[in-house]
């Protein structure tokens, strides 16, 4: 399928979409805020930059997109356009994911992820339900969640 917008329009659009702030990064902070948990943002000296840090709690929790992370669900599509960009780029992003969190749990962080999916689209979940999910992990000793599950895509599959 051919682009609709010329190139510089596309890189445009694609560079102005955010890393951090996202909607649904916000409403987990804002949930998560308004329980009384206090955080810190983009943990700076930690690997992969945490989304949320909980230092008396040594705990993170990172927000993933499911495209921009590979998230084996409904929300995931292999672009049309450039496919092997695509691949390398999501790729990359998976091992990064991956590097980042075995570091955090090496240097004795504990580490939710939770899935854009899990916010919105087909599977979505009541935002009450996954900050309780988040709630129970910060309360508890557990190392790792994964709200909407850990499987991303197998990259060498065909679109």
């Amino acid at each position: 399928m051919t682009d609709i917008v010329d190139p510089a329009t596309r890189s445009r659009m694609m560079a102005g979409i955010r890393g951090r702030d996202t909607k649904p990064e916000l409403l987990i902070r804002s949930g998560l805020h308004r329980m009384g948990f206090r955080f810190r943002l983009h943990g700076k000296g930690l690997p992969g930059k945490p989304d949320m840090v909980f230092t008396s709690r040594s705990a993170v929790i990172e927000v993933r997109g499911c495209f921009w992370h590979g998230h084996d669900c409904p929300l995931f599509r292999w672009p049309a356009t450039r496919p092997e960009f695509w691949r390398e780029k999501i790729a990359a992003n998976i091992a990064r994911d991956a590097r980042n969190r075995k570091a955090l749990l090496k240097q004795g962080w504990r580490m939710a992820e939770v899935w854009e999916c899990q916010i919105k689209g087909p599977r979505r979940t009541p935002v009450d339900g996954v900050l309780a999910e988040l709630v129970d992990f910060l309360n508890s000793p557990t190392p790792f969640l994964s709200v909407g599950g850990s499987r991303t895509i197998t990259v060498h599959q065909t679109p």
